[in-house]
C-alpha cells in the first residue's frame, strides 16, 4: 500500500489539481462549500508542487481529493459523499 503523501495532510480536505483544469474548478466549488458548512479546513495543492512519484501516480486522476490524509475521490467530487466523510 502506498504511503500517504505529506502534503495530503495540509488540511482536513485537500484537493490536488492543476492550473487550467475545469474539473478542478468544479471540484473546488463543491469542496469549498461543503468544507465551509462542516467547519473543516481545506487546501489546494498544485500538481506542480508535488514530487515526481506523486505526479506520476495522480496526473491522470486530477482533481484528486483527500480527506483526513486519505484519498477520497478523483475526477469529480460528490457533495453527499464528501459531506458524509466529514461527518464520519
Amino acid at each position: 500500500m502506498k504511503e500517504t503523501p505529506e502534503w495530503a495532510g495540509r488540511a482536513r480536505v485537500v484537493m490536488l489539481g492543476r492550473d487550467g483544469c475545469h474539473l478542478c474548478e468544479d471540484a473546488w466549488k463543491v469542496i469549498d462549500a461543503v468544507a465551509a458548512e462542516a467547519g473543516a479546513s481545506r487546501a489546494e495543492v498544485s500538481l506542480a508542487e508535488v514530487g515526481e512519484a506523486d505526479r506520476e501516480d495522480y496526473w491522470d486522476k486530477i482533481p484528486v481529493t483527500f480527506v483526513d490524509g486519505a484519498r477520497h475521490d478523483f475526477w469529480r467530487v460528490d457533495e453527499g459523499r464528501l459531506r458524509a466523510a466529514l461527518k464520519g
